[in-house]
């Protein structure tokens, strides 16, 4: 393994599409979280004013083709193209919760065994009951650093990364071959994958917080999981060495059912019906190859990929 540094440079990298009202807000909450650290903008041809703004904010903005962004090639280029010894990424809608967020997760690689950190999502002021639960469970409380030893016990959530607020060290990743280049979602968990099998440790910062939750709709729900289940059936030594979903599936349940009978009663039967349509898009998309491209377009969140 690599010799490292214990305070090692950093650099911010944001993929970014019309990042619309918000955006604003999250070049602000930047400024007053990250200062002077240098900021990249991988702009997907944008029509509104995000490239603009970024700029004026002094950042480096290389714009691309709309058709060309990929979850993990995008994020892959970013890292070869920046020298600083970690990179973070985050997304156009994870806002820092305090001026200690980047702090924190830098702390992390005082370890320098751990290779990659991630922080806390905290749900947004306007999350619904069922956002805020999804958060909440993924995002805990209390920090942790793993490694593959750690696979017996926690199984899939060993690799579990989130490049909504994640830092890397560059040389590590690198070594390792990189972010996957054509998934349809879920590089950082492959990035964490990796990391793993170098014998890098992976840390789960609970003080490095950001504001990030999604809505999302029925349909939305089903899609996402259709992606996930795509993703697994594409992936499959990924469930190989690390065991399935399954489980973590009905832990999440299980939680759900708990927090909402103690906070919003009224949305078990919602919380019912989704779990169904992503059980359905799940078992769907892990069944992707039978099905005509047109109907994996309309099942998908991410159309493009197809």
């Amino acid at each position: 393994m690599e010799s490292v540094i214990l305070q090692p440079s950093l650099a911010v990298c944001v993929p970014t599409l019309n990042a619309g009202a918000l955006w604003p807000k999250w070049l602000e909450c930047f400024s007053k979280a990250f200062g002077d650290t240098p900021l990249l903008v991988v702009d997907s041809s944008s029509s509104d004013q995000t490239a603009a703004l970024a700029r004026d904010a002094g950042a480096e903005v290389v714009q691309i083709a709309r058709g060309d962004f990929d979850h993990g090639a995008t994020r892959d280029w970013a890292l070869r193209h920046l020298t600083q010894d970690v990179v973070v990424f985050l997304t156009q809608d994870a806002l820092p919760v305090d001026t200690t967020s980047l702090t924190a997760l830098r702390t992390a690689f005082s370890d320098t065994n751990v290779a990659a950190a991630f922080g806390r999502q905290l749900p947004h002021r306007d999350a619904t009951p069922i956002a805020a639960h999804a958060r909440l469970f993924n995002y805990p409380a209390v920090s942790r650093v793993v490694s593959k030893q750690d696979i017996p016990r926690l199984g899939i959530k060993t690799a579990f990364l989130s490049n909504s607020f994640a830092a890397y060290r560059r040389q590590a990743l690198l070594a390792a071959g990189g972010f996957p280049h054509g998934t349809i979602l879920s590089e950082d968990m492959l990035a964490g994958a990796r990391l793993l099998q170098a014998d890098w440790k992976l840390a789960y910062c609970a003080d490095a917080r950001v504001f990030h939750s999604h809505n999302y709709s029925l349909l939305e729900e089903f899609r996402r999981y259709f992606d996930i289940g795509v993703f697994h059936q594409q992936e499959r030594w990924l469930i190989d060495w690390l065991g399935r979903a399954e489980g973590e599936g009905a832990r999440f349940v299980t939680s759900e059912t708990r927090y909402l009978l103690r906070h919003a009663p009224w949305c078990l039967p919602e919380a019912a019906l989704r779990t169904l349509l992503k059980y359905a898009g799940y078992r769907l998309g892990q069944a992707h190859h039978h099905l005509p491209n047109n109907m994996k377009r309309r099942c998908s969140m991410n159309r493009r990929f197809w």
